[in-house]
C-alpha cells in the first residue's frame, strides 16, 4: 500500500536551465556517459584484446561470450546490491561508489594478461556499472521540480548514450589497453565533483523518520506491487530485442536479406546508438510537452513496430540503406530515459532506488532468454521468420505492460511504500 506524505518544497521558481545544469544532473549524465563508454568498449575491443593475450580461432567467440556473461552476471547482482544500498544509505553514496568501482575495474582491465583476470575485471566492472544509472535517475527526479524532472532524465540519457560514440573513436585510434585506461580515468575524474553534490531531501526525510528502506523482497510479496514492478521492466523488452538481436546479429540478417555491400556489427551498433541519442532526447522532450510518459512510450512503440517490420523487408537494398534503418531503429527504441523514469516514479521513496537500479539491469538481462528463444525459432523457421516471431512477442508484451501501468508525469513522489 502506498502512503501519501506531505510534499516538500518543489522550488517551482527554479529556472529550467538552472535545474538542467544542476550538479546532480551533470554528474548523473557524465556518470552514465562513462557507463555506456565501458559497455560498448568491451564489444569493440573484444577481438583485439583477446588476441593480445594469446587467444585465437574459436576461442575468440567462446571466451568472448564468457566475458560478456561475466559482465552481465555482475550487472544483475550489482543492480540488486546498489539498489538496496541506494535506499538504505543514500543516492549520492551509491552514485559515487558505483562510479569508483567500475573506474577501478576499467583501469585494472588495461593490465590483464589472462582470461581469468579479464573475466574478474568484467565481473567487477559489471557490478559497478549496475548502480550508476539507477542512483543518478533517482537523485535527479527527487531533486528537480516535478515539471522539470523529465527534462533532467532526458539530459542524463542523451549525454550518456554519446559515450558509445567516444568508445568507438577511442578504440579506433588507441590501443585497447589505453582505451580501458581512458575509461577508468574519466570515471575517477568525476569523483572530484562529489564535494558539490547533495543528498536527496526526500531520502533524508525518510531516513530521519527511521522508515524501513530498500526491502527488495517486498517487491515480490505483494501481488499488486509485484505486477507493477514486472510491467515497469517489460515495457523495455523491444529495446533489447532490437539491440540484442537485430543489431548484434545484423551481418547474419543482412546476408539473409541479400543486402548489397558488407555489413559489420560494429557499424550497425554505431548507427543504432546515433539513433538512440536523438530518440532519448526526443522522447524526453515530448514527454514534457505532452505532459505524459505513457503517450510517448506508446508512440515510440508504434514507431518501433513499423521500423522492425521495415527491417525484415530490406531485400536487396544497399548497406547504406540498411545502416540507415539501424539508425531509425535506434531512434524508435530511444525511450530508455522514459523507461527508467517511469520505473522510478512508480514507487515510493523507500523503494525507488531499488527499482531504478534493478529494472534497467533486469531488462538488459532479458537479452539471454530473448537470444535463447531466437535460436530455437531460427532452427525451426529460419533467421528471418524466427527473428520476426520473437520480435512480435516482445513488442506485444511491451504494449500490454504499458497499458497496465499508471501515468506518472504529475505524480508527487514524496511518499513511501508500506
Amino acid at each position: 500500500m502506498s502512503v501519501q506524505r506531505p510534499a516538500r518544497d518543489s522550488r517551482r521558481g527554479t529556472p529550467i536551465i538552472a535545474a538542467l545544469f544542476s550538479v546532480s544532473v551533470v554528474v548523473a549524465a557524465l556518470g552514465y556517459f562513462v557507463d555506456i563508454y565501458d559497455l560498448i568498449l568491451f564489444s569493440i575491443v573484444r577481438v583485439q584484446s583477446l588476441k593480445a593475450i594469446g587467444l585465437d580461432g574459436q576461442e575468440l567467440l567462446d571466451k568472448g561470450v564468457l566475458l560478456l556473461n561475466m559482465q552481465m552476471a555482475g550487472m544483475l547482482l550489482g543492480g540488486i546490491i546498489w539498489g538496496i544500498l541506494g535506499d538504505r544509505k543514500g543516492r549520492v553514496k551509491i552514485l559515487f561508489g558505483s562510479i569508483f568501482l567500475y573506474s577501478l575495474a576499467n583501469t585494472a582491465n588495461g593490465f590483464v594478461n589472462s582470461i581469468g583476470a579479464y573475466a574478474l575485471c568484467r565481473f567487477i566492472a559489471g557490478i559497478g556499472l549496475a548502480g550508476e544509472l539507477g542512483a543518478g535517475v533517482t537523485l535527479v527526479i527527487e531533486e528537480l521540480p516535478r515539471e522539470f524532472r523529465g527534462y533532467g532524465t532526458m539530459v542524463v540519457a542523451t549525454v550518456g548514450v554519446t559515450g558509445a560514440i567516444l568508445a568507438n573513436f577511442v578504440a579506433k585510434h588507441f590501443d585497447w589497453r589505453v582505451a580501458y585506461f581512458i575509461g577508468g580515468g574519466l570515471g575517477l575524474l568525476l569523483l572530484f565533483l562529489r564535494i558539490r553534490i547533495y543528498e536527496s531531501r526526500m531520502f533524508l526525510s525518510v531516513e530521519e523518520q527511521g522508515i524501513s528502506r530498500g526491502n527488495f523482497i517486498s517487491l515480490f510479496t505483494n501481488k499488486k506491487r509485484f505486477f507493477k514492478y514486472l510491467h515497469s521492466i517489460l515495457i523495455g523488452l523491444p529495446i533489447w530485442y532490437c539491440v540484442g538481436i537485430l543489431i548484434t546479429f545484423s551481418p547474419e540478417f543482412a546476408r539473409a536479406l541479400s543486402v548489397r555491400g558488407p555489413v559489420s556489427a560494429g557499424e550497425a551498433v554505431m548507427s543504432c546508438y546515433f539513433g538512440l541519442v536523438f530518440g532519448d532526447f526526443g522522447s524526453g522532450y515530448l514527454s514534457q510537452q505532452l505532459k505524459s510518459r505513457k503517450k510517448v512510450v506508446l508512440a515510440f512503440l508504434l514507431l518501433a513496430t513499423l521500423i522492425v517490420a521495415l527491417y525484415f523487408r530490406l531485400n536487396n537494398v544497399t548497406s547504406s540503406i540498411f545502416y540507415f534503418c539501424c539508425f531509425a531503429m535506434g531512434f524508435a527504441v530511444g525511450y530508455w530515459a522514459i523507461f527508467v523514469t517511469i520505473a522510478a516514479e512508480q514507487f515510493g521513496t523507500n523503494l525507488r532506488a531499488t527499482v531504478a537500479s534493478t529494472a534497467p539491469n533486469f531488462i538488459r538481462g532479458t537479452v539471454v532468454p530473448i537470444t535463447f528463444f531466437f535460436k530455437i525459432a531460427t532452427n525451426y523457421f529460419g533467421i528471418l521468420t524466427g527473428g520476426a516471431i520473437v520480435g512480435m512477442v516482445c513488442i506485444t508484451i511491451a504494449f500490454y505492460s504499458l497499458y497496465r501501468l499508471e501515468e506518472t508525469f504529475h505524480k508527487d513522489l514524496n511518499y513511501i511504500e508500506e
